[in-house]
């Protein structure tokens, strides 16, 4: 998330961005929310590819993504993103991710946001889609990730 939404809840976050809040835009100042690092660091020892989806189409925007994964220790793993003509189920259609993560889009546009709304229904039904509100980070998940496919 963007740094000046630290300490604030998640309502009053979305409001930021939708008031274009300074900081959404810089991406190389964002911060983790929550335990993410310590949850997907769990996930990985337990044997899970972590595959990050660049919200960016921007290769420098991209390279900026890594930049704060790496500045967090979030735990190594691919970063994909839209390549010119691509859209986001494109990718999810390409990697057929096991589990796919994804918060409900709410300060864009909510569901025609979403990554899983435009998969096709063939591929749909081999990915486990989990949808977090937006802003409310991964702690609440399980710990062990094979649980993940078992989550509502």
């Amino acid at each position: 998330m963007h740094k000046d939404a630290k300490g604030y809840k998640r309502e009053d976050i979305v409001k930021q961005v939708l008031e274009d809040e300074e900081s959404v835009i810089d991406f190389v100042s964002y911060i983790p929310i929550g335990n993410a690092v310590k949850k997907l660091e769990s996930w990985k020892k337990k044997g899970a590819e972590i595959i990050y989806l660049s919200s960016h189409d921007n290769i420098c925007d991209v390279e900026k993504d890594k930049l704060v994964l790496k500045k967090y220790n979030f735990p190594t793993g691919q970063v994909v993103f839209r390549q010119y003509g691509e859209s986001y189920k494109d990718i999810a259609e390409k990697i057929i991710p096991d589990v796919l993560i994804e918060d409900d889009c709410e300060s864009i546009g909510g569901e025609k946001e979403m990554t899983i709304t435009y998969v096709r229904p063939d591929i749909k039904q081999e990915i486990k889609s989990i949808v977090l509100k937006e802003f409310e980070g991964i702690d609440r998940l399980p710990n062990n990730p094979s649980m993940l496919l078992y989550q509502l």
